[in-house]
This record gives C-alpha cells, structure tokens and sequence, in this order.
C-alpha cells in the first residue's frame, strides 16, 4: 500500500465519520466508522475520544487485522476488535459504522429486530433489521469488543450481510457496514431513518402487518437485485 493510497483511505474514513455527525448520528465523541484496503489487509479507524470537530484525516489510526497499529500516534476506538473481527467474517464488506443514534439504539435496547412495515425499509433492507442475544457476564468481562463481534456474526450465520447491512446489538446500539466506509455511513444514516418509521408506525397502530413478502422482494430487488432498474444503470 503507498503512501498516497494510504492518505486516501484516512481521508474516505473521516467523510464517513464526519457524515454521522453531520446527519445527527453522534453526539460528543460517540460512534466510529473505519474502512479497509482488503489488498494490503490495513483497516483505517477513528482514533478513541476524539471530538469530530476536531478530527484531521492524520488522526486516523491504520492497524492491521490483528489490532496492531502500523501508522498513527493516537488509540484506535475501543470498538476496533468488533470492526476487525466483522472485515474477517464479511469478506465482502468495505467499510463498517457503530453509532448510539437515538431510534436505533432505542430498538436495540428493547431488544427487538426493527419490523420492516412498508418499501422505504425494504429499499435497503431485506427483512427485517436483526438483533443480536445479550452477551453473558462471561462475555463482557473478558474481550467485551470482540465478543460483541461474535455475537453479531452468529446472528449472521443464517442471512446475507449484503442483503441485510446492519444489525442491533441487544442492550447496545447499531453497526452497519458496507462496500465502503462512506456506504457503511449512508446504511447508518438509512438504519436511524427507518428505525424512526417503525417507531411511529408501531405509535399509529400497534396491529400494523409487517409488508407482503412480495413487496419486500420487489422492492429490494428493484435496487439491489441482478435485474435492478433503479437508478441510471
């Protein structure tokens, strides 16, 4: 990886985390987002407690997939062992967002999957948002961040992370992932809007049906699917 590839990818995870802040995902220094060169198998991550307003693409903390720094000078976020471990799961994936934002969160506590009630949520995602069991007290004393990633994995052992990018981690928050980091950003942003339908839905009428499997097939499929018509091609 050069250097010039490298400052490239320090600058992509800072949009994607200045993004959270500007759509209102993060307060203070909450949340982190990172990206990957799969390539040189180097991952990019928001340093640890440092204000957004603050943050220079320099202050981006490059570590290899197990967790040792190679380029920075600050702590990478204590939430770097959940990405790594979800880039080694998801080969995928390009890029990985861990925000508390309100709605989300608010599912995730509940603990309980976000219903997918009508298209805007089928757009994105293909069934419902899944949430993760509650870590054990085992789990939490010992390698809290990386059982945190393995409990979201094991939720994922049925379902297609492409298909469904992101979940609700039990008694925590939302990750979200994506091509990229700025993809894993746009999915945060997506996840905290239909989080907020649901809500409201649920508000309006607690009987509501979740949407015909027929819709949400052709809804998802319109954008994402090997015949998708969205878009300009």
């Amino acid at each position: 990886m050069t250097q010039s590839s490298l400052n490239d990818l320090r600058e992509a995870v800072l949009d994607a985390n200045l993004e959270l802040q500007r759509r209102g995902l993060v307060l203070y220094t909450f949340g982190n987002a990172s990206g990957i060169d799969r390539e040189q198998g180097l991952v990019a991550i928001k340093p640890s407690g440092v204000p957004y307003d603050r943050m220079k693409a320099s202050d981006m903390v490059i570590v290899d997939l197990d967790g040792k720094i190679v380029e920075g000078t600050l702590n990478p976020s204590s939430d770097v062992a959940t990405h790594l471990l979800l880039y080694k799961e998801f080969p995928s994936i390009g890029g990985v967002v861990h925000t508390h934002s309100e709605f989300a969160t608010s599912w995730a506590q509940a603990g309980k999957p976000i219903p997918c009630y009508g298209t805007t949520h089928a757009d994105y995602f293909r069934g419902d948002v899944p949430v993760t069991h509650s870590l054990t007290d085992e789990q939490i004393e010992s390698e809290y961040e990386l059982n945190t990633g393995k409990v979201i994995v094991e939720r994922f052992r049925n379902l297609d992370p492409a298909a469904t990018p992101g979940v609700l981690v039990a008694g925590h928050a939302p990750f979200t992932w994506g091509k990229s980091a700025a993809d894993a950003a746009y999915n945060a942003v997506v996840l905290e809007y239909i989080a907020r339908l649901a809500y409201r839905t649920q508000g309006i009428n607690s009987n509501t049906a979740e949407v015909s499997a027929a819709l949400l097939r052709k809804h998802y499929e319109r954008k994402h699917g090997p015949k998708a018509t969205y878009g300009q091609g």
